[in-house]
């Protein structure tokens, strides 16, 4: 059975807000809630973006039983993989064996604060290949030293391990970071229903099998409202930076850079691209795209703080019923 999740988008809302939607997202139904961890939203009409790892640790006391996941964490610049370890463990001690750690090799938007530059996609794959190494040692609760080609790891060990340990989620967006990345993980990360993907994973010697003891974990936006030139509006105002693909987004720097990079882009280019308005059975539609591609998993992403609320309270339960129907 297909699960549904909810995004808990840490570039439109606060901490707070985000802590009430997930309460609020497992009471209406939802299976999953996936976080973003993000420095800086995409742009400047977000307005948001408080530190994942804190909110979700609160998330982890108001709810229960929905799976949680980051999606997805880059382990390689902003946080040095020793402390991703720690923190993954510790949160899915709070989340009682809910947690997924979802990774990925990053975005220049997020990881260039720390003022180490930016490197190229080979090398930022390699780095993720390494700090992958570096938090599975530290996952069985040895005491680890490590000296890579990018991390150095001395006599460390975490304390407080979960014992059904953390499954490790990773984004791939093609051929060659399926061939990678698919032996290294648990599960496989994708923004796009490309069924490719997924047979192409399942054909790497090594990997765990989607379908059997491994998840494809997808993700949709959408703009439910009422009204839907408001919710066209909304989507791109908030989300035109969508329309650049990763290849764009991972390598632009700032807000600014994205609202540079996306001034051309029309409304109703979003519209093409994000289902808008209040019509539930186009969202599905975008929705089972990824079922029909073979994920297992699919979590939207409703656009824009200031609709949640009411998307949680109107939209999400119909919304399920009709996917779960399908």
């Amino acid at each position: 059975m297909t699960r549904f999740g909810y995004t808990l988008m840490t570039e439109q809302s606060g901490p707070r807000e985000l802590v009430g939607y997930a309460a609020e997202a497992e009471r209406v139904g939802f299976d999953l809630l996936v976080s973003s961890d993000h420095y800086s939203p995409w742009l400047t009409s977000q307005g948001h973006a408080p530190h994942a790892w804190t909110m979700l640790g609160a998330v982890a006391q108001v709810t229960s039983d929905v799976e949680l996941m980051t999606y997805v964490t880059c382990p390689t610049m902003r946080y040095h993989p020793a402390v991703v370890a720690q923190q993954a463990a510790t949160l899915q001690l709070l989340a009682e064996g809910r947690f997924t750690l979802g990774l990925g090799s990053g975005e220049n938007l997020n990881e260039h604060v720390v003022g180490a530059g930016w490197p190229a996609l080979q090398t930022r794959q390699a780095m993720l290949a390494e700090a992958i190494e570096v938090i599975r040692a530290l996952h069985t609760g040895e005491l680890v030293d490590f000296d890579g080609d990018f991390f150095q790891v001395d006599s460390a060990r975490i304390w407080d391990l979960p014992e059904q340990g953390v499954d490790l989620g990773v984004a791939v967006s093609g051929d060659r970071s399926v061939q990678r990345f698919a032996p290294l993980a648990d599960h496989l990360v994708a923004v796009e229903p490309k069924a490719e993907l997924v047979e192409a994973w399942n054909a790497v010697e090594g990997a765990p099998r989607i379908g059997g003891p491994a998840r494809a974990v997808g993700q949709v936006p959408i703009s439910w409202g009422p009204d839907r030139d408001e919710a066209v509006q909304r989507a791109h105002d908030q989300f035109r930076w969508f329309a650049g693909g990763w290849s764009v987004n991972a390598d632009l720097p700032t807000p600014a850079g994205f609202a540079g990079a996306t001034q051309f882009v029309r409304p109703e280019d979003v519209a093409e691209n994000i289902p808008c308005g209040p019509d539930l059975e186009a969202i599905a539609d975008a929705v089972t795209a990824f079922v029909d591609a073979g994920f297992t998993d699919v979590a939207v992403v409703q656009i824009g703080d200031e609709t949640q609320q009411r998307f949680l309270a109107e939209a999400a339960g119909p919304l399920l019923e009709i996917l779960r129907s399908r």
